[in-house]
């Protein structure tokens, strides 16, 4: 069975389901492909994995006719559905919702794409994220629905002790996002400009794509930054290779610090789920999607006001509370080593292909 995969630019969370699905496939016999409109700092990461970039009609046209997908699943991009069936495919196509921004945003696009997403596609899929079920139910309810956990590589991310990354021994607040309204970076320097305040030794370690970024977000981050006074704190990697990030990880929480998790919604947040599979602690809003990770005081923390003074009470707790945070820790890693493991990805997917009389072939 061969499938493509697409999207719109090989980045952040959906460049590393895509990258995971394709090796967890392949050990099942199943072929997959990676087709982006645009090209992005991600592709650095899929150094041997068969992908295509382009947004020409005539291009993607000719690996169709070349390839001969059994199906093709689109991610978040309805108007791709219309797209790939008037270049001439008449394969079997689902619609994958992953990340859609925030409620709002979320509920305005289904309200529009629903149409052509029943139209086009056979079935559609999403992680189990209490909005995007809601979302499917009442705008979906006549399309075979699938809720699939999505997978974690547990391989990869695990702890490492790499003392050199953080040579001071200071408490660090990471932060994994884009400058963009729903990742909510003001928030993150918010908290972190009342935690500075009270231990002016916290450093800031940012990761982001330098390469995305909502219009005019750059320069108001720059603003606040010098405003809260945290330039002289932080440390901002860009685009950095997603297989040095268990490093950094691992550094983060050998510190006694933390990831924090700002986001206003999440469809899954990979993010916060890669640093508690390397013993890196997480502090979040309650952000739907990374509800399948956390709960309270045992896998990690939520501030659910998404108040600063919420999020400093409860990240001195998770820094000065040895015997909870061994305990988050400890729980956190054992919870996604067994609960996201390509094997159940794999097998679930095999089942909705099932379900839907697809040919399943090698």
């Amino acid at each position: 069975m061969k499938l493509l995969f697409t999207y719109f630019i090989p980045s952040g969370g959906i460049e590393t389901l895509n990258r995971l699905r394709y090796h967890a496939l392949r050990a099942v016999g199943i072929e997959a492909h990676a087709l982006y409109l645009w090209d992005g700092a991600g592709k650095q990461n899929m150094i041997g994995i068969p992908h295509y970039i382009t947004n020409s009609n005539e291009e993607i046209q000719a690996i169709l006719a070349a390839q001969q997908f059994d199906a093709i699943i689109v991610t978040c991009d309805h108007l791709m559905l219309e797209r790939l069936y008037g270049l001439g495919y008449r394969g079997t196509m689902i619609y994958e919702a992953q990340g859609l921004g925030t409620k709002e945003q979320a509920l305005a696009t289904f309200a529009f794409a629903s149409g052509y997403i029943r139209t086009y596609a056979r079935a559609a899929i999403s992680p189990p994220t209490s909005h995007l079920m809601g979302l499917f139910q009442t705008y979906l309810g006549d399309l075979p629905r699938f809720y699939v956990q999505n997978m974690i590589d547990t391989n990869s991310f695990i702890h490492h002790h790499v003392p050199l990354l953080n040579p001071t021994g200071a408490p660090i607040l990471g932060w994994i996002g884009r400058l963009e309204h729903n990742k909510n970076w003001p928030l993150y320097l918010s908290i972190c400009g009342e935690l500075v305040k009270q231990r002016p030794n916290v450093q800031l370690w940012m990761f982001e794509d330098a390469t995305i970024s909502e219009p005019g977000e750059r320069e108001k981050f720059y603003a606040k930054l010098y405003e809260l006074n945290l330039q002289n704190n932080i440390t901002i990697r860009s685009n950095m290779p997603h297989s040095h990030m268990p490093h950094y990880l691992s550094a983060i929480g050998d510190s006694g610090g933390m990831l924090l998790s700002t986001s206003t919604t999440e469809g899954f947040g990979y993010a916060v789920a890669e640093a508690m599979s390397c013993r890196c602690p997480v502090l979040s809003t309650d952000s739907d999607g990374v509800r399948c990770f956390i709960t309270h005081n045992q896998t990690g923390k939520f501030f659910k006001s998404h108040t600063v003074e919420e999020a400093v009470h409860e990240a001195k707790d998770l820094m000065d509370n040895r015997p909870l945070r061994e305990l988050i820790i400890g729980n956190a890693q054992g919870h996604i080593q067994t609960a996201f493991s390509p094997n159940r990805y794999v097998a679930d997917l095999i089942n909705i292909f099932i379900a839907l009389r697809l040919m399943l072939h090698a």
